[in-house]
């Protein structure tokens, strides 16, 4: 049991090494409403088991790791504990944010289990829900980025009665977890509260306009038959989710459904130049095919000929799109329509954005490192290549968890990856340090993560110049 000022915690005993404590709630809030800190516990908390998550559409690892059984609730915000067996001195924390295009997921997926980085790095592991699709972003408000930031005050006030040293935060996530990190090294709320940050495959496009805010909350309001957001307050819970199940069914710009939104509920219009000024550390990372995951389990909603894949260049490119066809038939040879499709959105969603947030921080002198996880899956003949998600259990060091090899295949090699993956963010989490050069805009240092880990100097310059013209 852990005893603090603020209340008693019973947890579980995950292994010989580590404790676990699921499902502490650290805020309340009603619908459409900011999130109200639990400060105190009147009774002894009973951390055995996950909290609800998010009501939500459920997504690819919902269906696939079966979390869509999970109990929902709008009032979901709880968060879930790892924490080496007692000892004197206190551990740097781990604060993971999930992702799902803050649409769907929870912190209680297995593949997010904190046990394994726990053990092997002497770490305490913090995971949480937050609110997710029009509850947590509905008009101009980001509620659900309210929620994290609410979490990561509970850890400021509570972590160290559980092991973990609350001057020594580090945040990191995936896709929209991954661009919640961003922002949350961009906004004045977490001064104090974070130390540095580690953003895997970021979905930045997501962090919208209040326009694209506009838009979309005219199109819910709309799916949803009402005239007001006053008028959704009352819309019984299911039938929010079967609105948005529906607007997804037909909305243009799926990414800006429901995402923070710039110069609203504490995040400042320009989230790169912020985060630059606030001097946190950052990790940032992409996949080499992250777009091949949607392409592979959507065929039907992808081009399957040549003639068509070109249009698609020349909706994002534009007059380049003749020679950016060229250049990725050059880098990435052999590759199908559907292939040479993804490759393009892949670098047009994640790593022309994350270019562009590096080279940002780096001009105004902030420590910045980049990443590429390179190693294609040989699942299904190779068809979902370096995708998007396929580097979570590696970083993890969950590759034994439920489904895992459904998704990597279980050959042992793969054990190479998560030790050097793991390991470097698990380097970074105790004192910002890692193996490989900070990014500069000279050499453009980036770690290759692969069976074979290298770093190199500026990789494949001709597509970052494409892209450089375009953002």
């Amino acid at each position: 049991m852990v005893k603090n000022s603020s209340g008693s915690f019973e947890g579980v005993e995950a292994s010989p090494k580590t404790d676990k404590y699921l499902g502490i709630k650290f805020a309340n809030s009603r619908r459409f409403s900011e999130p109200e800190d639990v400060i105190t516990y009147s009774e002894t908390v009973q951390a055995k088991s996950f909290g609800p998550q998010s009501p939500q559409v459920p997504g690819f690892m919902e269906e696939i790791l079966n979390t869509k059984v999970l109990p929902t609730d709008e009032n979901c915000q709880y968060l879930n504990i790892w924490t080496p067996k007692p000892s004197a001195q206190l551990k740097p924390v781990l604060f993971w944010i999930h992702g799902g295009a803050y649409t769907n997921g929870t912190g209680a997926t297995s593949w997010y289990d904190g046990k394994n980085l726990s053990e092997i790095g002497d770490v305490v592991v913090v995971t949480i829900n937050y609110r997710l699709g029009p509850f947590g972003f509905i008009g101009h408000e980001n509620y659900g980025t309210l929620d994290q930031i609410s979490a990561l005050r509970w850890v400021n006030r509570n972590i160290n009665a559980f092991g973990g040293d609350p001057s020594n935060v580090t945040i990191f996530g995936e896709s929209a977890g991954g661009s919640s990190v961003v922002a949350l090294t961009a906004t004045s709320m977490t001064k104090g509260l974070v130390t540095k940050a580690w953003a895997m495959s970021p979905s930045l496009r997501q962090l919208r306009s209040k326009t694209e805010a506009d838009i979309s909350t005219r199109q819910f309001l709309d799916t949803a038959k009402c005239s007001s957001i006053e008028d959704l307050k009352v819309l019984p819970n299911q039938q929010i989710i079967d609105a948005t199940a529906k607007m997804f069914e037909n909305v243009e710009n799926y990414i800006a459904t429901f995402s923070p939104t710039c110069g609203s509920s504490g995040l400042p219009d320009d989230i790169y130049a912020m985060s630059a000024k606030s001097g946190i550390p950052l990790v940032v990372g992409t996949n080499r095919d992250e777009n091949r995951l949607w392409s592979a389990l959507n065929p039907n909603n992808v081009p399957n000929d040549e003639e068509t894949a070109k249009n698609y260049y020349k909706e994002a490119l534009g007059e380049s799109s003749d020679q950016a066809w060229s250049l990725y038939t050059k880098m990435r040879p052999n590759q199908s329509p559907i292939e040479m499709v993804a490759a393009m959105q892949t670098d047009q969603n994640f790593r022309a954005p994350a270019w562009d947030l590096c080279e940002t921080r780096v001009k105004m002198g902030v420590s910045t490192w980049m990443y590429w996880f390179t190693w294609p899956t040989p699942i299904f003949d190779g068809i979902f290549g370096c995708c998007h998600a396929l580097d979570l259990p590696f970083m993890f060091h969950n590759l034994d968890a439920p489904n895992v090899e459904l998704f990597t295949g279980d050959a042992p090699n793969r054990t190479i990856i998560a030790d050097t993956f793991s390991s470097e963010l698990l380097s970074f989490a105790k004192d910002a340090s890692v193996s490989w050069p900070e990014f500069d805009l000279d050499n453009r240092s980036t770690l290759q993560i692969d069976l074979d880990t290298k770093v190199i100097n500026n990789p494949e310059p001709e597509l970052r110049e494409l892209w450089s013209a375009k953002i």
